[in-house]
């Protein structure tokens, strides 16, 4: 059910921007490294406010043709809830190819010390399927889940990395052989307004 806007809009997640179903090979090492994982639930505390985003989004992932990106600019917002555990990403940017508007709902679990990021299009409202993940250092994050594309499942994987406390650095990428190769799809790179 991933039609152009949903897919676009996704990663955005994250952020935008962009954690939810771990690998199948890794749950085990997933559950064992959260005993020994550090408490991360302040760890997008410095993305806290207002940003213009600049998103570049591959219109025809995984098809085997020649890249065909969009370029779109805008602005995300990024605001706390509950005490900084969670947080909500304002999506909304536009270029030659439309607009792109969601909301990206990040939940930090504390028994995992992992956050689950989700999306949702306002194109159809639909949420998609969470990925999950944690900051691997203060300044990268990555996160991997199960989701569709068209009918076809694919793995994703999305990594956030702080450039500086004024930018961050957003990349999804998807994968149809269960993530031993990885076609990036979606790059934001926001700034603090």
């Amino acid at each position: 059910m991933y039609g152009f806007s949903r897919f676009a809009c996704r990663a955005a997640i994250a952020i935008v921007f962009a954690s939810a179903i771990p690998l199948s090979v890794g749950t085990s090492a997933l559950a064992q490294d959260s005993a020994t994982a550090r408490d991360g639930q302040r760890d997008f505390d410095f993305e806290i406010g207002d940003w213009n985003t600049s998103v570049r989004v591959l219109r025809n992932p995984l098809s085997g043709k020649a890249p065909n990106w969009a370029e779109y600019r805008g602005t995300s917002i990024i605001k706390p809830l509950l005490d900084g555990r969670a947080n909500t990403v304002e999506l909304s940017v536009a270029g030659p190819a439309g607009r792109i508007e969601g909301v990206s709902l990040r939940l930090y679990d504390p028994q995992t010390r992992q956050w689950g990021l989700n999306y949702a299009s306002l194109h159809d409202g639909a949420m998609t399927p969470p990925v999950l993940g944690r900051f691997e250092s203060a300044d990268r994050a990555v996160f991997y889940g199960n989701d569709k594309l068209g009918e076809r499942p694919i793995r994703v994987r999305f990594v956030i990395t702080k450039i500086s406390r004024d930018e961050a650095h957003f990349e999804q990428a998807y994968s149809a052989d269960n993530g031993a190769t990885w076609e990036v799809n979606w790059i934001a790179v926001d700034k603090r307004r």
